[in-house]
């Protein structure tokens, strides 16, 4: 391992050995495991407030930041955080004041979800709106003078009040009409609401004058289901809105052409600040002195995985140019530097996700950490406050010089639940893979690992397919779950995966079944030959999504490779795809074209198509909620199983969508996958 992994290593476990009493992970404890999430850090850099979620609820703690070191102090130092709020309602989306003196959060305690301010210096939060609608999401002016708010309203509505009376007295039918495309998306059928921007006043410590900024406006603004605030920006002078956004058209279920949008804050006429890009722009964010805009798009139209540059936009000459546009790497997020030459990005990077300077003038790109999954950048002065988690490690917050040195621990919400935990060792390998091109993989060994026994397999593939399982820790598909139950976890990031250059994720469009299948099939082959332990002859593959349709194509591509399969949420029959799911740029981009296109690979990487080959038995699983994999594919699945006579079952959730959120199912949907696998391995034996 890395330098850096052995020091967090050692961070983990509190720079001691382990427990006599060790336990191994289990998918209880996991559900119970505290969450860190809404991550602030004060202007002057001397405060952070973040929220824990624990399994009784959700609250706030202020923790003073102490002056940066130069060299790496360990968690031994970790200052103590304050409790901030004991109010059985969350609080979400967190900002300081501008002068540090209060901080700002949405939170539902009076019934709706509001905007409250907490002083810092004692006392009881309080309301800071009062709307007769729930508040989406917020973004200050730097000066606290005016916020801006996303609400869910019907369009044609001239007024929130005209909204509420509506769904005060809906219509005696339950009939919803649609003219064009989309209907739903990911787990909700669209009804006649949209989300808008209003902007408001704030003074006092209440805001006024709420006005809607985006009149008529036929798409969500933040884009549902997963843009937020991000992709909204105020000038630092407080006067002008800059926004991401689609506007309505026939095309939207299979264009990716998101623009950026100005408006003045007070409301008027809107000005599309990059209509000559076709493709998606994105995250816009101004500089602290206001003179340059920064954001991130793609060139390729109706490609979703295309590599993200950053453009920099000079508001007083009219120059927009792309920044480090030869870097082969996608930006994630990314935030200014305090004096406008740096920004800090994040982007994959051979298995990590990482943090990135990148020099404003010359476009010039510094690695500053590289290790695990980095998130909740917050840059003040000389410091850089961070998110970070591994397969080894929970989310924790951390903190680091901006030339990367002094690495700090800054919290450790875990650390009694994790004390007498035993995680399985990881290990980052690569290989020759298709067109003898390098692909990376990770290993992770059981978590009680003994040199002398062999193991059997567990073969998780991701989805996307653009992604990448990488150095991560996660609630869903977490690595550790299987090392815990006896098995070596081998996950291979073949073409098409994120964070190995635009080339190699390009690769796998039109390539489904092609390049990817034999790079999971020299993967496995080269952790046999280099790893004794594991016996990859008594093993299963699983996989969701993207990773689901793989499951179904080895079915019928590679029917002896496995002792079973897991499928959750794949896709099964390619054109019956095509024609209900709901993002169409997905599917035409991947596939070359609708269904109906003479040249396109519908039929070529169709999983239907090559069931006569089908032998090893399956498990199938499905949230019914889900419409980007909807459940008759796993439905078509299952059925050819069961009409083939192989043992199969198939497990439904019908509250989940392509994700199984609820900790009572997740217990649930891991209990019958580790008992599917457990019908077809062989446990642990003496090597010969």
């Amino acid at each position: 391992m890395t330098t850096i992994n052995s020091i967090l290593s050692v961070m983990l476990l509190g720079g001691s050995a382990l427990s006599a009493q060790a336990e191994v992970l289990s998918v209880e404890k996991l559900t119970q495991l505290n969450k860190v999430h809404s991550v602030a850090v004060s202007s002057d850099g001397r405060q952070l407030v973040y929220g824990v979620k624990t399994p009784e609820g959700s609250d706030l703690y202020l923790q003073p930041l102490s002056a940066m070191s130069s060299s790496y102090t360990g968690s031994a130092n970790l200052a103590k955080a304050t409790r901030l709020t004991y109010d059985s309602s969350s609080e979400t989306a967190v900002r300081f004041s501008s002068d540090g003196q209060a901080i700002y959060f949405l939170s539902s305690r009076s019934g709706s979800n509001q905007l409250w301010r907490l002083p810092l210096s004692g006392g009881e939060a309080r309301p800071v709106t009062d709307l007769p609608v729930d508040i989406e999401g917020y973004t200050l002016s730097s000066d606290n003078q005016s916020v801006v708010l996303s609400l869910d309203v019907y369009p044609d509505c001239d007024t929130l009040a005209c909204t509420i009376e509506r769904d005060a007295n809906p219509p005696a039918h339950n009939g919803q009409v649609y003219d064009s495309l989309m209907v739903r998306h990911w787990d909700h059928w669209n009804d006649d609401k949209v989300r808008h921007l209003f902007s408001a006043k704030l003074a006092d410590k209440v805001i006024t004058d709420v006005k809607d900024i985006t009149p008529q406006w036929q798409t969500d603004v933040p884009a549902k289901p997963f843009s937020g605030m991000e992709e909204v920006a105020i000038s630092p002078d407080g006067t002008k809105v800059v926004f991401s956004a689609k506007v309505k058209a026939p095309d939207n279920a299979w264009s990716t052409n998101f623009d950026l949008f100005e408006v003045a804050i007070e409301g008027g006429s809107i000005r599309n600040l990059t209509e000559a890009n076709k493709a998606w722009d994105a995250a816009p964010q101004f500089s602290a002195d206001g003179r340059y805009l920064a954001y991130k798009a793609t060139t390729k139209p109706g490609f979703e995985s295309d590599k993200f540059t950053l453009q920099l936009l000079d508001l007083r000459t009219g120059e927009n140019k792309a920044l480090a546009p030869q870097w082969d790497r996608s930006v994630s997020s990314f935030q200014f530097g305090a004096n406008g030459r740096a920004i800090y990005a994040t982007a994959k990077d051979l298995g990590q996700t990482s943090l990135f300077e990148i020099s404003t003038g010359f476009g010039d790109i510094r690695s500053v950490f590289s290790d695990g999954y980095v998130g909740d950048v917050q840059v003040v002065g000389e410091q850089i406050v961070f998110s970070r988690h591994a397969l080894n490690s929970p989310k924790e917050l951390y903190r680091i010089n901006r030339d990367g040195s002094g690495l700090m621990q800054l919290s450790d919400v875990n650390k009694e639940k994790m004390a007498d935990v035993t995680l399985g060792d990881v290990e980052q390998f690569s290989f020759s893979g298709a067109n003898d091109e390098q692909v990376y993989g990770y290993l992770v060994k059981p978590a009680q690992f003994d040199a002398n026994k062999r193991y059997p397999l567990a073969f998780l593939v991701h989805g996307g397919p653009q992604g990448s399982f990488g150095n991560m820790f996660h609630s869903r598909w977490n690595a550790q779950l299987w090392a815990a139950q006896g098995y070596g976890v081998v996950m291979i990031d073949f073409h098409g995966s994120v964070g190995y250059g635009q080339a190699f994720t390009n690769s796998i469009s039109r390539d489904w079944g092609g390049k990817p299948l034999q790079d999971l099939q020299k993967g496995l082959d080269y952790v046999g030959d280099n790893y004794a332990w594991l016996d990859i002859n008594n093993g299963c593959a699983l996989g969701a999504s993207y990773g689901g349709y793989m499951m179904n194509w080895i079915a019928g591509n590679w029917p002896k490779g496995f002792n079973c399969l897991v499928n959750h949420a794949g896709l099964f029959d390619m054109p019956s795809f095509h024609q209900s799911t709901e993002e169409l740029w997905f599917a035409e981009h991947e596939m070359g074209g609708p269904f109906w296109a003479k040249d396109g690979d519908y039929s070529k990487y169709n999983p239907a198509n090559f069931v006569a080959n089908w032998q090893t038995p399956m498990l199938v699983t499905q949230g019914l909620k889900d419409y980007r994999v909807p459940y008759a594919q796993s439905l078509g699945a299952f059925t050819t199983l069961q009409r083939k006579g192989i043992d199969s079952r198939l497990v439904v959730y019908p509250e989940e969508n392509h994700w199984i959120h609820n900790p009572d199912n997740l217990i649930h949907w891991y209990q019958q996958v580790f008992a599917w696998m457990a019908k077809y391995t062989q446990p642990q034996s003496e090597q010969q």
